[in-house]
């Protein structure tokens, strides 16, 4: 009985061994081996070429979600990067108004404190002149420390960086 189709060498069909011819017709061609080989070497050289060559992210070009704003003091105050549409929850705390830099620092433009960030936008400069002086994006973070809390590390971090905003309302 003579089994078609693919079969190794020490196969067996309905329990007999596959015939000599059977098993040569089993085994691929030395060409096709070949083939297959130079098929899979040149995929590999494509995907080498096309890993080598395309853009990925490197982990001090990934982007950071937070940022810490040294202050006068030398205090350093963490805060979150969000889009400008960012929604808050209605809790207090204080916003900067920032403009990423070419070297992916930041610079603020307007530093304030609010009562309630969902709503935050207390303090005298709008979004729309933020955006005309330069901001990018919206750094935050919740503080319940209180007001005079915040007040301190609002007025700490005008004196480090005197954002080009509040120098408009300093007195």
């Amino acid at each position: 009985m003579n089994q078609q189709g693919p079969c190794p060498p020490s196969a067996t069909f309905h329990g007999r061994a596959c015939s000599p011819p059977a098993r040569r017709a089993c085994q691929p061609q030395a060409g096709a081996i070949d083939n297959a080989l130079i098929q899979w070497s040149g995929l590999n050289t494509v995907n080498l070429i096309k890993n080598l060559f395309s853009r990925h992210p490197h982990p001090e070009s990934t982007k950071s979600t937070s940022y810490n704003w040294p202050g006068q003091s030398g205090k350093e105050y963490p805060y979150e990067i969000c889009s400008f549409d960012t929604a808050f929850r209605p809790l207090p705390g204080i916003y900067i108004y920032a403009k990423q830099l070419a070297d992916g620092d930041w610079s603020p433009i307007y530093i304030a404190q609010t009562r309630d960030l969902h709503q935050r936008l207390e303090g005298h400069v709008k979004l729309s002149d933020a955006i005309a002086n330069g901001a990018t994006h919206l750094h935050a973070h919740y503080d319940t420390a209180g007001q005079s809390a915040r007040c301190t590390e609002e007025h700490d971090l005008i004196q480090r960086w005197r954002p080009v905003c509040n120098d408009a309302f300093a007195s």
